[in-house]
């Protein structure tokens, strides 16, 4: 018999620390949204932040914003209810918007790479190539690349049967603990993914592996170390992201499911739902001076 509905077990044994996980999750989640709302506010009113980065750094906050509404939202719910049904439907619609959100990002973090190794590798050139009107298609280029790979990833897992059992041991309707629970041959859509990851995930992460390498190169061929620091901050924040986003997401899709526990995929899968959209506004904001001047500006 084909199951209809899921229940995400979320974080079972919480017991009496529900309402205490409950509210730090709901303050995570305001923090989150109110963070990526000012900075999306911030560069459409300032002039000062008219250019490639901080168009590049909108269009991640609007990445940002989706991931965490699409997940934190029926974490709550499921915090406090031990566990939230959820529909078939219901949960691949969650994680088509989970993986459209997550593969935009990896995009548009290989854009801002490009940005930073045209502005630090080639100065002379940066203007006449980073334009409005190139830095427009690359963006809708990206967002559509990622609603694509995304769509037929989707569009696969909703035609799995589902018969082997109606629990799934996470917080969201994730890849693998979808597969998990599908009786299908799921042999074609693990191929399918394994080929999109390597074009929308990995050949980015190769790019932006070499941008930084030639990055590097570059700043450290400069002799004053005064100015080396300079140009090393205007990637810094950048670098940072990066390495967080990419740390968890490789640890936890390259490492084998039977050497994964439960709760390790829980853990990595918080860091990029829950904290990467929480700390990337705080890491560009509290490392960017035009962005502390533009909130001064208009608190002012």
């Amino acid at each position: 018999m084909n199951t209809t509905t899921f229940l995400l077990q979320g974080f079972p044994g919480l017991h009496d620390f529900r309402i205490v996980v409950f509210v730090v999750l709901f303050n995570i989640y305001l923090t989150t949204i109110c963070w990526n709302l000012m900075v999306l506010i911030l560069v459409a009113c300032s002039k000062n932040l008219q250019s490639p980065m901080y168009f590049f750094m909108a269009q991640l906050t609007i990445s940002d914003i989706m991931t965490s509404s699409d997940i934190v939202p029926n974490m709550l719910h499921m915090v406090l209810n031990n566990g939230s049904l959820m529909s078939i439907p219901q949960c691949i619609s969650q994680f088509f918007f989970f993986g459209f959100s997550e593969t935009s990002e990896c995009l548009l973090l290989t854009a801002m790479c490009y940005d930073r190794y045209l502005a630090i590798c080639h100065p002379l050139h940066y203007s006449s190539i980073m334009n409005p009107g190139f830095c427009l298609k690359l963006i809708l280029t990206f967002w559509i690349l990622g609603f694509t790979a995304t769509l037929i990833v989707t569009v696969n897992l909703s035609q799995l049967h589902f018969c082997r059992s109606d629990v799934i041991d996470h917080f969201f309707c994730d890849y693998d603990p979808i597969l998990k629970v599908s009786c299908s041959n799921t042999l074609k859509i693990k191929s399918l993914s394994t080929i999109l990851s390597l074009l929308i995930i990995m050949f980015p992460f190769l790019l932006v592996v070499l941008s930084y390498a030639y990055i590097v190169h570059t700043i450290l061929k400069i002799k004053s170390i005064s100015h080396r620091q300079k140009v090393f901050s205007t990637c810094g924040s950048h670098l940072i992201v990066v390495s967080i986003f990419y740390g968890t997401l490789i640890s936890i899709y390259s490492t084998p499911e039977r050497e994964k526990s439960n709760a390790l995929r829980k853990i990595l899968s918080m860091a990029y739902t829950v904290c990467t959209p929480f700390t990337n506004p705080v890491i560009y904001c509290l490392r960017n001076k035009d962005i502390k001047k533009a909130l001064k500006k208009i608190l002012q």
